[in-house]
C-alpha cells in the first residue's frame, strides 16, 4: 500500500487530534488546579514494540515528549521479562518511578494497551502532575532531600485498573501514603478517562482508513521527522560549539552545579547528526537536583523542538540527536539519588546550555536564555475555615530571551512546558491564601538590542491556620544568559516575611518546611530573560516606551542602554 500525500497528512493530523482531545479531556475533568487550570499534563500514542513516540498532544508539556517514550519502553520490557503482569483489554498501568523513564515522583503516568483484533496495536499513555505523592514535605519538593524515599511514594509499573475496574487494594495503598488523598480520585478518573477518549478517537481513524494504512502512515511520519531534523541540523555550521550553564545549588551543599556542553555537527548531506557531549559536568549531588537519564535526553529533545518547531513530533525527530558524556554526572541519576528538581529545574538548565551553544552557530534561530525555572512553590497545612487539610502547588512564569527579531515575551511559561500559573481567583477560592501582589518583575529583562522579557512578581499571604512552605526553584545566583552581546536577565528573588521580619533563604532559591502563621507572607520575583545583541543598538523609541510603561526607571535605562538620551 502506498498512501497519497493528502491521506498521509490527514492521518497525521488525525493522530495529533487524538492526543489533543485526550489533553483537553484530562484537564477539563481533573480536580487539582495544577492540572485543571495550569495544564501540567500530557498525552500521547506509543509504538507497541518499543514504546517509540507516534504522536503527542500539542497542548502537552514538551518535557514529556521523550520521557513518556522511555517509560512506555520500560513497561514493555518489564512485561516481556515477567517483572510486570501482562496486559489484558481494559487494563491501565500506573508508574511514577523516576528511574524507569520518569521525571520526579509527582509526575504520575498511566499507560493502557490499545487492542485491534486481539493484538496490541499501540499504547496510549499520559502523565499528570499530582499535587502530592507523600514524602517529607507537602507537595513533594523537598529542597534538602538526600534520598528518593524522602520525596514520596515510588510506584513501579503496576495495574491500577484491571479489565476496566480499579484495584481497590492498590488504591488504598496509594491513598495511605499521600496527603489529601480524598481529592486524588477526581484526578485519577480524569486521567483514566482521557485514555478512554483516546481509544475511542483512535478507533474511529482506524475504522475509516484501515489498520494497514495507519501503520504505513506512522512509519512514514517517523521517517519524515528524521529527514526534517537532519535538514534542520544542516543549517548549523560543522564543528564544535560549547556552552556552560549553572544550577544555584543542590539544596544541601551550597555550591553551584555545572552543566558543561559541547555540541558537534557531523555527517554527510542527508545523514547529519548532532552530538551533545556533557563530559565535565558536575558529579552526582547530595540534594534533589539530580536528573535521571530520560529527563536529560528529553531536555535536549525539547530544546531542539524550540529551535525547530516545524519538525513533526515523532520518535524519528530524535534519531539524529546523540547524547553522550552523562555517565558519572548528576545528569544520569540512579536510585536512591533524590530527583525532585530534575523535571522542573535541571531540565531547563540543560535546555539553556543547548540554546547558549547553538545561538553561536545559528543566531537567527535561537533566543537568549529564558527564565528557566518553574518556580515550584508548595504550601501545605490545615484550613480551619473549611475544616480540611490541603496541599497547594504554585508554578510561575518568567521572561523569555530576546532574539534577532524582537524582544522576549514577559511572564511566559517555563521552557519545559505550556503550563501556566493557575488564576489567582481559583487559588484564593481553593486555599486559605491572599495574593497581596501579582505583577511584572519590572527591570528584570536583560538589556540588549532586543531586551529580555520580564519575570513575575507575586506575594502570597497565609490567612488561616498554620502551614509549611517549601520551594525548589533556580536562577537565584546567576540570571539567564544573554546572547550576542546582550546582558543576563535578573536573578530569581525569594523572600519570606514572618512576624514582619524579612529573610532570604540560605540557598536563595531553595528551602523547605518553613512554618507560616496567619499574616506571614512569601514574595517571589522570577527571572527575566537574557538580552540579545548590543544594548547600545537598541531603538531609542523602544527604550522610551519601556520607561513610559515603568518597565525600567530612567536611571536604569540610562545605565543599561548607552545609546539612550532620554
Amino acid at each position: 500500500m502506498s498512501l497519497d500525500p493528502v491521506t498521509l497528512a490527514v492521518i497525521q493530523a488525525g493522530l495529533q487530534q487524538v492526543c489533543d482531545e485526550m489533553d483537553l479531556s484530562f484537564s477539563r475533568a481533573a480536580f487539582s488546579p495544577v492540572i485543571a487550570e495550569a495544564d501540567d499534563r500530557s498525552d500521547g500514542i506509543y509504538d507497541a514494540a518499543d514504546g517509540a513516540l507516534i504522536a503527542q498532544g500539542a497542548r502537552g508539556l514538551p518535557v514529556f515528549v521523550g520521557t513518556m517514550q522511555f517509560s512506555t519502553r520500560h513497561l514493555i520490557e518489564r512485561i516481556a521479562s515477567g517483572e510486570t503482569l501482562p496486559p489484558e483489554p481494559g487494563d491501565i498501568y500506573i508508574v511514577n518511578d523516576p528511574y524507569l523513564g520518569g521525571t520526579h515522583l509527582m509526575d504520575v503516568r498511566f499507560a493502557a494497551p490499545f487492542y485491534r483484533d486481539g493484538r496490541i496495536f499501540c499504547w496510549l499513555s499520559n502523565t499528570g502532575h499530582w499535587p502530592d505523592t507523600g514524602g517529607a514535605v507537602p507537595g513533594g519538593f523537598s529542597a534538602s532531600a538526600t534520598s528518593a524515599e524522602q520525596e514520596g511514594l515510588r510506584l513501579p509499573p503496576v495495574k491500577l485498573f484491571k479489565r476496566g475496574v480499579m484495584d481497590p487494594e492498590l488504591w488504598q495503598v496509594i491513598c495511605s501514603n499521600i496527603r489529601v488523598s480524598g481529592q486524588r480520585i477526581g484526578d485519577v478518573k480524569a486521567q483514566a478517562s482521557a485514555l478512554l477518549v483516546g481509544a475511542e478517537r483512535l478507533t474511529a481513524i482506524l475504522e475509516r482508513y484501515g489498520d494497514g494504512a495507519v501503520r504505513e502512515a506512522i512509519a512514514r511520519i517517523r521517517a519524515l521527522a528524521a529527514r526534517q531534523m537532519r535538514a534542520s541540523i544542516a543549517q548549523i555550521p560543522e564543528g564544535r560549539l560549547t556552552a556552560t550553564a549553572f544550577i544555584d545549588s543542590d539544596g544541601v551543599v551550597n555550591e553551584p552545579l555545572t552543566i558543561a556542553l559541547a555540541v558537534t555537527r557531523e555527517g554527510a548531506p542527508g545523514a547529519e547528526t548532532l552530538t551533545f557531549d556533557f563530559t565535565g559536568s558536575s558529579r552526582p549531588c547530595a540534594g534533589p537536583m539530580n536528573s535521571v537519564r530520560a529527563t536529560t535526553l528529553s531536555s535536549v529533545y525539547l530544546a531542539m523542538r524550540h529551535i525547530f518547531p516545524d519538525v513533526p513530533m515523532s520518535a524519528g525527530a530524535f534519531e539524529p540527536l546523540h547524547v553522550t558524556g552523562i555517565e558519572g554526572t548528576f545528569l544520569d541519576a540512579h536510585y536512591p539519588r533524590p530527583v525532585s528538581g530534575c523535571a522542573a529545574e535541571v531540565s531547563q538548565r540543560i535546555a539553556e546550555a543547548v540554546f547558549a551553544a547553538l545561538v553561536q552557530g545559528i543566531p537567527h534561530l535561537v533566543t537568549a536564555s529564558p527564565a528557566g525555572t518553574s518556580g515550584n512553590f508548595g504550601l501545605g497545612g490545615h484550613d480551619p475555615g473549611k475544616g480540611r487539610d490541603y496541599v497547594m502547588y504554585q508554578i510561575s512564569g518568567g521572561g523569555y530571551g530576546g532574539n534577532a527579531g524582537h524582544d522576549g515575551l514577559a511572564n511566559g511559561c517555563s521552557t519545559i512546558g505550556i503550563s501556566k500559573a493557575p488564576p489567582v481567583e481559583i487559588m484564593e477560592q481553593t486555599y486559605p491564601v491572599l495574593y497581596r501582589r501579582y505583577a511584572l518583575h519590572e527591570g528584570s529583562g536583560g538589556a540588549g538590542q532586543h531586551r529580555g522579557g520580564f519575570g513575575l512578581d507575586y506575594e502570597i499571604e497565609l490567612l488561616r491556620g498554620e502551614a509549611r512552605a517549601s520551594f525548589v526553584m533556580d536562577h537565584g545566583r546567576t540570571g539567564p544568559q544573554g546572547a550576542a552581546g546582550g546582558q543576563d536577565g535578573a536573578v530569581n528573588r525569594v523572600e519570606v516575611i514572618r512576624g514582619g521580619v524579612v529573610t532570604v533563604p540560605e540557598h536563595l532559591s531553595k528551602a523547605q518546611d518553613i512554618p507560616l502563621r496567619p499574616g506571614d507572607r512569601v514574595r517571589v520575583r522570577t527571572p527575566g530573560g537574557g538580552g540579545y545583541g548590543d544594548p547600545a543598538l537598541r531603538d531609542p523609541g523602544a527604550v522610551d516606551e519601556d520607561v513610559r510603561l515603568g518597565r525600567y526607571t530612567r536611571d536604569q535605562a540610562r545605565a543599561l542602554f548607552p545609546g539612550w538620551r532620554g
